[in-house]
């Protein structure tokens, strides 16, 4: 190998860092305003775990879904859905996720369906 393709590999390794940063950054959620729930103040929402869901835990949310009322043709396109997975990877309670409020319920579903979709 040599000089040239050396200095590649640097270039290409260093990009492979950077772009596992981002994607660990973009599942990252800052609360503008911190949210208290059973007497801890959350500033922000980590989904970094949701690299390691399975189809186990996704067929889990569509039936805990369809028990409670929710059948929808495309679930994982649903708010419910979203602060469902977000139950699941961050272990935090559902009621923590009722009471955020809309900027951040919507950002959690952005990037739960972003992840979900962009995989392939």
């Amino acid at each position: 190998m040599d000089k040239q393709e050396k200095g590649m590999m640097n270039v290409m390794e260093g990009s492979t860092e950077v772009v596992k940063g981002e994607a660990e950054n973009f599942l990252v959620i800052a609360l503008k305003t911190p949210v208290r729930f059973e007497g801890k103040n959350y500033d922000r929402i980590d989904l970094t775990r949701l690299q390691d869901i399975t189809a186990a835990d996704m067929i889990a949310v569509n039936r805990r879904m369809s028990r409670s009322g929710n059948v929808d043709i495309t679930p994982e396109l649903t708010l419910e859905y979203a602060l469902n997975i977000a139950n699941v990877v961050t272990g935090l309670p559902l009621e923590f996720f009722d009471q955020l409020p809309p900027y951040a319920a919507m950002a959690i579903k952005g990037r739960v369906t972003n992840f979900l979709y962009r995989q392939g």
